[in-house]
């Protein structure tokens, strides 16, 4: 397939469904949640998609989150605005895997994206698609790093980005996010209280809000991770996934992935097991999971040196829940120090810097070791969702 193709290729997404109620909403239309509050997911025509989608032709494709375009949500090709995200380094982990028994561990290193971290594939789905909807103004609040995602795109393509952050928010991130235009303002609190300020905003304003899975699309440009592991892996999947989960967008939408692959015939039904990792002092996932209750709740007095894990409440708790169940997978806390103690490690054994949210998952490693979760043999990939060098000195 030429990229001159891609002209004419477009998507087969035919309705968005509600993945708690199951009600069904226009996909031409400009939808954030669904009527009873939760999340909301597209739809493909997975045999219509069949019809230019094939292994076969994937050496002529490009290598961007739109590599299958068919199963992404954006219609025409101009809408399909890029800056080289995606198709990130899957890099075997040999040092520190010896060291820790393990034969088969591997790296996903998502610090290879144009803004730094994972944050630029969803927000590039959310932006693309919005836009092609008409929607020209735009508003999150953000941790940091999906702040500096939506301001890029915002500018590609020719929108605007409003930009609510706790006032504990890096330096750095704060000057890079107004380098790329955007309105940066800081807010007293946590990211939930950012969230409240962006929503009054919004309603006042008419921004169009791309909070975490508070619209349709941010899940369709994470789950490209999903698709880019199965091909990096040659149409199969690992044993298990551990993944450093804040709002849970990548491992509900790996997992969204997985069953579009599965129904295109790209994949059998070997699913890895998710594990998703959060900072000890922010875990309403891990306490739910340990409780077996299928929803989380708030926590209170949220605080870590992992500004992106530090999310007291996850619209997609439910979601992020019922992967890590289905997957038999399970969920593990880690404490600050373990993080920067794996940080260093990480760089000195492989030469590879993350950021502290993506060191999570290394730090986790030893627990799911001692507690069984994984072992020796297995095929084991874990995120590194964020680059580490611009982390503050002081970590």
């Amino acid at each position: 397939m030429s990229k001159l193709d891609y002209e004419n290729l477009t998507s087969t997404a035919f309705q968005l469904r509600c993945t708690a109620c199951g009600d069904i909403h226009n996909i031409d239309s400009k939808h954030r949640l669904c009527s009873c509050g939760k999340v909301l997911f597209a739809d493909y025509d997975l045999e219509k998609a069949k019809e230019t989608l094939d292994k076969s032709t994937f050496y002529n494709r490009r290598y961007d989150i739109w590599r299958m375009a068919e199963i992404m949500p954006v219609f025409k090709n101009k809408y399909r605005f890029t800056l080289g995200e995606g198709w990130t380094p899957l890099v075997k982990i040999v040092n520190l895997g010896e060291k820790l028994g393990l034969k088969n561990l591997y790296l996903k290193d998502e610090s290879f994206n144009p803004t730094g971290s994972f944050k630029s594939r969803g927000l590039c789905a959310a932006v693309s698609r919005a836009v092609e909807l008409g929607i020209k103004e735009f508003v999150i609040p953000t941790a940091g790093n999906a702040g500096a995602a939506l301001a890029a795109y915002a500018t590609r393509s020719n929108s605007k980005a409003h930009v609510f952050m706790p006032e504990d928010t890096p330096p750095f991130i704060v000057r890079e996010i107004k380098a790329l235009g955007a309105d940066a303002r800081l807010i007293e609190g946590l990211i939930t209280d950012a969230g409240k300020m962006a929503r009054k905003e919004a309603e006042e304003n008419d921004w169009f809000d791309v909070s975490t899975l508070k619209e349709p699309y941010r899940v369709e440009g994470k789950k490209t991770m999903g698709l880019e592991l199965a091909e990096q892996f040659d149409w199969s999947l690992p044993d298990v996934i551990v993944y450093p989960t804040g709002g849970g967008t990548g491992i509900i939408g790996m997992w969204k992935a997985f069953d579009e692959l599965e129904q295109l015939g790209f994949i059998d039904s070997h699913r890895p097991r998710m594990i998703s990792v959060q900072s000890s002092t922010c875990a309403p996932i891990v306490k739910a999971f340990e409780e077996g209750k299928d929803y989380a709740e708030f926590w209170e007095n949220a605080h870590t040196i992992a500004a992106g894990l530090r999310v007291p409440a996850a619209i997609a708790d439910y979601l992020i829940l019922k992967t890590i169940r289905d997957s038999k997978g399970t969920a593990v806390a880690v404490d600050d120090l373990t993080i920067k103690i794996a940080m260093n490690q990480l760089a000195k054994e492989e030469g590879i810097m993350l950021s502290p949210e993506a060191a999570a998952t290394v730090a986790s490693l030893d627990i799911l070791i001692d507690n069984k979760d994984i072992s020796k043999d297995e095929t084991i990939v874990i995120f590194g969702t964020g680059s580490g060098l611009t982390t503050p000195e002081e970590w």
